[in-house]
């Protein structure tokens, strides 16, 4: 006789209390602990990784610690790849948790630590080097591991946590092994992390030549000498380029807009190290960075259509995700067709505009995305588009052309420090064999400009004209009084606002630095006049 069902409920029920009388202690389990991350926005966050593989209880696997779906579906995939790999999967109850408990864990990159804690776990021995290293990865179900996002902010808080290395998968190698100072080993398989933990197989560290793979990427295709005329406009984006102000084009059709807002980063400064490093992040976090690649070496240029999303534009969603603001960061946003994206979306870029990042808010918590980029707006001058167009004639009533430039609100022009007329480029200009300013002419003008302001912010200051504030202002930005009744002739006949004001003593301070001049001149606050033609009297 087996016993009736309700001995076999007491006997679940008091099989603690047997095993005190009978053996004098519980059976114990294994509980393992690896070392991972999980990234908030662009940040890593240090994640535990805790197994516990129980002697009683059922075999289904539990995943606790506030996972979200991709975490909760890696146990249909860790069975499966364990299986596959030749290793026999856990046959007893098992608890993954993963700590902190209060934040939120997304993505497949605590796949591979959840497998080997499960494998070692089982097997009941656990390899010292398991404490030494972050592993991060995602499985496939041959055992395979394949790339995740945010490596580089993996790597770099694991350097900062003080770990001697990382386990990342192949392709993010040369990602994560730009961060000095941390054995970074390429991993191909479930199999190779289980036998360089175990000391089985013997894996060098992967390193990458950060000088030669940054000189090798920084080298931009696009050149201004493939821009036929517009030397006025160039002249503009150099003013622009030097300190970092935002510029709106107006003009027809085939002008060259586009051309131009794809050359700016030309003209730009280099990006530094950190510089790199800030925007390498933001691509890696959000999936943008190539397999295999090292660092961004060229300033981003992104230019969504007027179709984007707010989310899309600025960043947002459930989980909050890095927008095209933030994928434009030390780089260049252009909006094309200006006037065709939705105005409450063009609003929500007047924040990143003033302040330089975004913050996304949302119930369970806030993450802050960097944001200093360019605006490069171009628009038509009519709905037709050939208002100012001498080949074509203008179909457009002036109540449309009125309400076409309305769509554009007032204060997001003020933002806009610089506003250029891009005329139709003549057949004569075209067809010239006279190349005009080439990239390395205007980006040697950038470079200086940039020199002096450096010099007048302070040593190791990347602080720009632009974001001067209204102290700083004062200080740098004094008039004679030549100067004072050019800017208030100006602000009473155009109407211009407070900020505008402040915008045109920053542009002309950015013209002074261009010109070499240590004060403000007239014809420096004249030109930064020139430049705000479109403001709208209030």
């Amino acid at each position: 006789m087996y016993g009736t069902p309700t001995d076999c409920v007491w006997l679940l029920l008091h099989s603690d209390q047997l095993d005190r009388e009978l053996f004098g202690r519980i059976r114990p389990g294994m509980l393992v602990r690896l070392h991972s991350v999980t990234l908030v926005g662009i940040d890593a966050v240090a994640c535990e990784v805790e197994v516990d593989v129980s002697s009683r209880g059922f075999a289904t696997p539990k995943i606790v610690g506030l996972p979200d779906a991709a975490v909760n579906e890696s146990l249909e995939r860790i069975r499966p790849a364990i299986s596959n790999c030749g290793y026999r999967p856990p046959s007893k109850r098992t608890v993954v948790n993963l700590a902190p408990a209060d934040v939120k864990k997304e993505g497949p990159a605590l796949d591979l630590p959840i497998a080997l804690g499960m494998l070692f776990a089982e097997d009941g021995a656990v390899p010292e080097a398991v404490a030494r290293y972050v592993i991060v990865g995602e499985l496939a179900l041959d055992g395979r591991i394949r790339p995740v996002k945010g490596a580089l902010s993996m790597a770099m808080l694991a350097k900062k946590e003080g770990f001697e290395g990382i386990l990342v998968p192949r392709e993010n190698a040369n990602e994560a092994a730009v961060v000095a100072g941390l054995a970074v080993m390429e991993i191909g398989s479930l199999t190779d992390a289980v036998g360089f933990l175990s000391e089985q197989l013997p894996l060098e560290p992967t390193v990458v030549d950060v000088a030669g793979a940054f000189a090798q990427a920084s080298r931009y295709e696009l050149d201004f000498r493939d821009v036929r005329g517009q030397e006025f406009c160039k002249r503009a984006l150099t003013i622009a380029a030097s300190g970092g102000h935002n510029v709106l084009m107006v003009g027809p059709p085939g002008s060259g807009k586009t051309l131009m807002a794809k050359c700016l980063p030309t003209i730009l400064p280099m990006l530094s190290l950190d510089e790199s490093l800030e925007t390498t992040r933001i691509w890696s976090a959000s999936g943008k960075l190539a397999p295999g690649a090292t660092l961004m070496g060229v300033r981003p240029v992104r230019s969504p259509h007027h179709s984007a999303t707010a989310p899309a534009l600025v960043g947002g969603g459930s989980i909050p995700r890095a927008g095209e603001v933030s994928l434009a960061h030390r780089g260049v946003l252009f909006l094309d067709e200006f006037p065709e994206f939705q105005r409450s979306i063009l609003e929500s870029l007047r924040q990143p505009l003033e302040d330089g990042y975004v913050t996304i808010a949302r119930a369970h918590s806030s993450v802050m995305f960097p944001a200093e980029f360019m605006l490069v707006a171009a628009m038509n001058p009519c709905p037709c588009g050939y208002l100012s167009d001498p080949r074509k004639p203008c179909s457009c009533s002036p109540r449309q052309i009125d309400m076409y430039f309305s769509r554009v609100s007032g204060p997001l022009l003020d933002r806009i420090d610089i506003h250029v007329n891009v005329p139709a480029v003549p057949f004569t200009e075209l067809r010239s064999k006279k190349s005009g300013t080439d990239s390395a002419t205007m980006r040697d003008q950038v470079v200086a400009a940039r020199e002096r302001q450096r010099l007048r912010f302070g040593e190791g200051s990347t602080m720009q004209n632009a974001r001067m504030g209204p102290r700083k202002v004062r200080e740098h930005c004094p008039l004679d009084s030549a100067c004072e009744l050019i800017l208030k002739q100006a602000m009473t006949e155009l109407g211009l606002s407070a900020r505008a004001h402040d915008k045109i003593l920053r542009l002309g301070r950015t013209i002074a630095d261009l010109a070499g001049d240590e004060r403000v001149k007239p014809e420096h606050i004249s030109e930064a006049v020139h430049y705000r033609r479109l403001d709208r009297k209030a």
